[in-house]
C-alpha cells in the first residue's frame, strides 16, 4: 500500500529511542525524510547509526537536532534548523517527554508543574510554531503520541496523566481550529509499551505496591485481554497511518491502544 509519504519531511520529537525511533524507521521505509529531535546529541547519533545499519542508503534522509523542548526558544531554533536542512515540515510526530511517576502522597505543587513542563510543554513548544507554519502553507499533519494515563487515572501517575489529558484536549481543539486550512491533528494513546521508559514506571509501581518489579510487570500484562504489552513498532504503524493520505478524513481523533484493557465507547 502506497502511503504517499515519499520525500515528505517528518520531524519526530523524542526520536532517538522507543516509539519515536520506531516511527522513524517506518517513515524511512516509506521514503520520507526524517528529522530526529532529542535532548542528547549522543543518543541522536546512536539512533541515526542504528537506522543506517538496518537500512543502508538512508543516511542522506536523516538529520538529527538536539534541543531542550521544555524551552520554547530552543524548540523554535530546532525547527528552523530542521527546515533549513530538510525543507518545510510536512508531518510532526510528538513523542518526546514523560512526566516522572509519583505516588499521590509524594506529589507537590512543584511536581505538578514539572509534569506539565515535561509532557505538555515539550509538545506545545514544538506544535505551536509548526502548526502555524503548516496553516500558512495550508498543508500538514500532526500526530501526538500521548498516553492512556490521560483517560484512565493511575494513583502513581496523576500529575503526568493530567498533562496527557491536557494534550488530548489541545489535539482535538487544534484539529477543529485548523481543519479549514487543511491541517489534520490526531493523537495516539498507548498504554504500557515495551520501551526503556516502561521500566521506570514499573519500578515506581513496584515500590508503591511493595512488590517486585517482575511481579509489577506480570500484573500489568495480566490486565491486558490480548495477553501481552504493545511493542513500539505496533504504535509506530498506527502513527504512520494517521500521518498518511490514507487517513485523509481522520482528524481530531484520539486512538487508544491498550489491548482492550479499558474498553469504552466514546
Amino acid at each position: 500500500m502506497d502511503l504517499h509519504l515519499t520525500n515528505q519531511h517528518v520531524l519526530i520529537t523524542g526520536g532517538s529511542k522507543g516509539i519515536g525511533l520506531a516511527c522513524a524507521k517506518v517513515f524511512l521505509e516509506e521514503g520520507a525524510k526524517v528529522s530526529l529531535v532529542s535532548r542528547d546529541q549522543a543518543n541522536l547519533e546512536a539512533a541515526k547509526a542504528a537506522l543506517v545499519a538496518q537500512m543502508p542508503g538512508v543516511a542522506a534522509r536523516i538529520a538529527v537536532f538536539a534541543a531542550d523542548l521544555k524551552n520554547d526558544a530552543s524548540a523554535l531554533a530546532c525547527l528552523d534548523a530542521a527546515e533549513k536542512a530538510m525543507g518545510p515540515v510536512d508531518v510532526l510526530v510528538n513523542s518526546a517527554g514523560a512526566a516522572a511517576r509519583k505516588a499521590a502522597p509524594d506529589l507537590t505543587p512543584e511536581a505538578w508543574r514539572n509534569a506539565m513542563d515535561a509532557k505538555f510543554f515539550t509538545y506545545v513548544n514544538m506544535m505551536d510554531p509548526v502548526i502555524k507554519r503548516m496553516g500558512a502553507r495550508r498543508k500538514g499533519v500532526i500526530v501526538n503520541v500521548v498516553g492512556a494515563g490521560g483517560k484512565v487515572p493511575s494513583t502513581v501517575h496523576i500529575s503526568g496523566g493530567s498533562a496527557n489529558a491536557a494534550l488530548m484536549l489541545a489535539s482535538a481543539g487544534l484539529a477543529a481550529a485548523y481543519a479549514p486550512m487543511g491541517i489534520r491533528v490526531n493523537a495516539v494513546n498507548p498504554a504500557a509499551t515495551l520501551t526503556e521508559r516502561l521500566k521506570e514506571g514499573i519500578k515506581v509501581t513496584a515500590n508503591h505496591e511493595k512488590i517486585s518489579e517482575a511481579e509489577a510487570l506480570k500484573q500489568a500484562t495480566a490486565k491486558v485481554p490480548l495477553g501481552r504489552l504493545a511493542t513500539p513498532e505496533e504504535v509506530a504503524d498506527t502513527v504512520v497511518y494517521l500521518a498518511s493520505d490514507r487517513a485523509s478524513y481522520v482528524t481530531g481523533t484520539i486512538i487508544t491502544m491498550d489491548g482492550s484493557a479499558n474498553p469504552i465507547v466514546v
